[in-house]
């Protein structure tokens, strides 16, 4: 029997969200709920960013759930942005009330958001402020200097692994492996068994053309959907702007501007190239990734099942890299990153700083891959290196 939603309810325990169906029930408790806790009621403003469907309401929801002193404000509504076209103090704080949290929806669709914020981070201090965004180009650049000293960020993505790991353990969630590389973690896709693919079409749809095709800088919009195809085919190779534009009929400089506007609404990520030593290191390439393989996988129609697909190795680097991503940010690990590679092609697909050590990693789907790690590399650097396999993966993500 499929499984249809009945209601949401929660339990004695706070931390936990249920969303209750028929079949199955799914608890999914985000890392980044604790987090959140402990950083209200310091005076500063609280804002989190991350791609729409992602659970930013619900996970804030679900930590005020028992409180009636919040006041949901959500920045798509009309209503909401003449709230703030010409504030003041005493206005806010009249149309607040005996509030003593304000939670603002995506803000980044209020003009001159940073400075609204500010004014009442600093006119009422007994306000506990959370905004949320779903497009860091908007929102980060709205608030960065006038909230300077005054918030606690924080980025959201799809449910990671880890997440998933402490719902119904790793077990469940290791033979889950191969509907993951195909379908991703985006709750709602994880919730509605049996109607994935409608599902991200529904997702891909909501932020891909309301939030990234909508933006001013965005002249062509049916060229993003083409530069979006192009690079979901090219994970895990060498992106140049210039071929992708030739490609997809853009010109370089155009290219490089829709991607940053990816990348800065959470679609896409990039991943530079490791150089310091070795002359024939490449020293100015990048890699491009999706956040969720689903929406990768979406965006070029393709969900055959992940033991037949002939871009299993692509589905594998995406997986990895992107939860890898989550992990280190996700558990404050301040690490940098990069893949590397030679002009002869030798590379290595993940390398990783922390505290002056460098780590190597190679990704394999086949567990019996025998990889000799590039010796000028091991030895230049005296990096360790790890290849990481369906076997040993959750050592790499846990």
């Amino acid at each position: 029997m499929k499984s249809k939603k009945v209601h949401i309810f929660q339990e004695s325990n706070p931390e936990k969200l249920y969303f209750c169906f028929l079949n199955p029930v799914v608890m999914i408790k985000r890392i980044l709920e604790t987090s959140i806790r402990d950083s209200l009621g310091d005076g500063k403003a609280i804002i989190l960013m991350g791609a729409r469907q992602v659970g930013k309401t619900t996970l804030l929801k679900n930590i005020f759930e028992k409180s009636a002193n919040v006041l949901w404000l959500n920045g798509d509504e009309a209503d909401v942005q003449e709230l703030f076209e010409k504030p003041s103090a005493l206005r806010l704080k009249q149309f607040f009330g005996e509030k003593t949290t304000v939670v603002i929806d995506e803000a980044q669709r209020i003009p001159e958001i940073g400075l609204k914020l500010k004014l009442i981070t600093d006119s009422l201090p007994e306000i506990q402020l959370i905004a949320t965004g779903s497009s860091s180009f908007e929102l980060a650049n709205s608030i960065n200097e006038p909230l300077t000293g005054r918030k606690w960020e924080f980025r959201m993505f799809p449910v990671s692994f880890g997440e998933m790991v402490d719902y119904h353990g790793l077990l469940d969630e290791k033979r889950s492996l191969n509907h993951r590389l195909v379908y991703g973690y985006y709750p709602e896709v994880i919730i509605r068994e049996g109607k994935e693919k409608e599902t991200l079409k529904q997702l891909t749809d909501s932020f891909l053309y309301k939030d990234v095709l909508m933006l001013d800088q965005i002249q062509k919009p049916e060229k993003i959907v083409k530069l979006l195809q192009a690079l979901a085919f090219q994970i895990g190779s060498q992106v140049s702007y210039s071929e992708i534009g030739q490609m997809v009929g853009l010109d370089s400089k155009t290219v490089e501007k829709y991607i940053q506007v990816l990348e800065q609404s959470y679609v896409i990520f990039r991943l530079g190239s490791f150089s310091r030593n070795l002359r024939n290191e490449l020293k100015r390439s990048r890699k491009i990734y999706f956040y969720d393989n689903g929406v990768r996988n979406a965006v070029i129609a393709n969900f055959e099942m992940a033991e037949t697909r002939a871009d299993i190795g692509k589905l594998w680097e995406n997986f990895l890299t992107s939860e890898r991503i989550k992990k280190l940010t996700y558990r404050n690990i301040w690490s940098n990153y990069w893949f590397w590679r030679t002009k002869e092609q030798k590379e290595i697909d993940f390398v990783e700083e922390k505290d002056g050590k460098i780590t190597a990693y190679e990704f394999k789907w086949n567990p019996d891959s025998k990889i000799k790690p590039p010796k000028a590399f091991i030895e230049n650097y005296n990096s360790s290196f790890y290849l990481i396999h369906p076997k040993n993966y959750e050592e790499f993500l846990l």
